[in-house]
């Protein structure tokens, strides 16, 4: 026999209802890209303007809400570099803005570590679902830049990825970093 609270979880969530979750996740990251993973929950509130109570009530801890923020974040990237190949003036225009949204995405990513330990299984499982759903998403736009002539061709997804990542790391520690300055000469460094 199925318990209630089992149908209720088993259901999918009403439009509203994901809505809902949706603004609490873009208000969460707003705040941790500003403030870091340990922002008060009454600051994320108040920018989805909404309770504590309600986002206690979609997210019991701390840790789940990261792990919300987390997966939706690189959901959204994953979504972003298809949408941005086809509505962009080039493949190369795409790449940097999908870029943009990767750097934004890392800031957040690095909080992560603060929450969960990197030995935890959890944050394993984490950062094997980064892999599975971003990697793919950067090899296609490097290659769609690479076949339209607008990038060296040479170039792996994982690499420059890393590379990307090791350029957003001086930015949890100093304040006068600017992350974003330096992914862009990097990125425009990709360019003929």
């Amino acid at each position: 026999m199925v318990k209630d609270s089992d149908e209720r979880a088993a259901r999918p969530k009403r439009a509203d209802a994901r809505r809902n979750e949706e603004n609490l996740l873009r208000a969460a990251a707003a705040v941790f890209v500003a403030s870091g993973v340990e922002a008060p929950i009454r600051d994320i509130a108040a920018e989805a303007g909404v309770g504590t109570a309600t986002i206690y009530r979609h997210f019991p801890t701390r840790a789940d809400l990261v792990i919300a923020v987390y997966r939706h974040q690189v959901e959204s990237c994953a979504e972003a570099g298809p949408a941005l190949l086809e509505s962009s003036a080039s493949p190369y225009a795409a790449l940097r803005e999908w870029i943009g949204l990767f750097v934004d995405f890392l800031v957040t990513k690095h909080g992560l570590a603060a929450v969960l330990q990197p030995d935890n299984t959890g944050f394993q499982a984490l950062h094997a679902y980064f892999l599975d759903r971003l990697v793919p998403v950067c090899t296609r736009l490097l290659d769609a830049a690479a076949a339209a002539g607008e990038i060296r061709a040479d170039l792996k997804a994982l690499e420059f990825m890393r590379g990307v990542g090791n350029l957003c790391i001086g930015a949890d520690n100093d304040p006068g970093y600017d992350a974003r300055r330096l992914v862009g000469l990097l990125v425009a460094g990709l360019g003929r």
